[in-house]
């Protein structure tokens, strides 16, 4: 299965200028044969903020950093030893808002399919995972939960090949998904949670 990423290169991103921080991931897609692949990886147990979980390559906006795009690269580039030279950027994302303040904005970018190495200070796993797997409507589910400042929010949950993706990361994945295939998020709760 693949991924139309003309559509992501022709996409206009709705920017969120109001929150106090800002940050970037860069969305890593794979080929490998005639499939393409999102590399993910597993924030280490002993991180401040969402240990263990499933994310994009990513982080904080630094001053060292010109634009936003370039703190997807950085980070990019600290986290999995991905050379800037080496990500063709195809476009951006939505950005989305996460529970800690942060505007976050998704980067796509074609990425060589090589052997990446974790920062282990930052990252306790690399998980490339098919697109085929994150487009299972058995491997996905839907909670709608009670945020206490937020309101009445969604979490998207994808399970594929023994790994979990969900919280912004899982939002970023609908985003993509259903902007570069026919997929759409099921429209049933699985859970709900007041």
């Amino acid at each position: 299965m693949r991924m139309d990423l003309d559509r992501a290169a022709e996409h206009e991103p709705r920017e969120i200028p109001d929150e106090p921080y800002d940050a970037a991931v860069l969305a890593p897609v794979i080929e490998r044969g005639d499939e393409h692949y999102l590399l993910f990886t597993k924030r280490a147990d002993h991180l401040g903020e969402h240990p263990g979980q499933m994310s994009f390559p990513g982080g904080g906006r630094e001053s060292v950093d010109e634009s936003i795009r370039a703190t997807a690269l950085r980070e990019a580039n600290e986290e999995i030893g991905l050379v800037p030279d080496e990500a063709d950027v195809i476009g951006q994302l939505d950005d989305i808002r996460t529970i800690t303040e942060y505007a976050v904005t998704p980067f796509v970018a074609r990425v060589p399919d090589r052997t990446y190495v974790a920062d282990e200070r930052e990252v306790a796993e690399i998980a490339v995972l098919p697109l085929s797997g994150l487009l299972d409507p058995e491997n996905y589910e839907y909670e709608r939960r009670e945020h206490p400042h937020y309101g009445d929010i969604v979490i998207h949950y994808f399970h594929v090949d023994g790994y979990t993706v969900w919280g912004a990361t899982g939002r970023i994945v609908v985003d993509l998904l259903e902007l570069t295939t026919d997929w759409r998020a099921p429209e049933r709760v699985d859970r709900d949670i007041a």
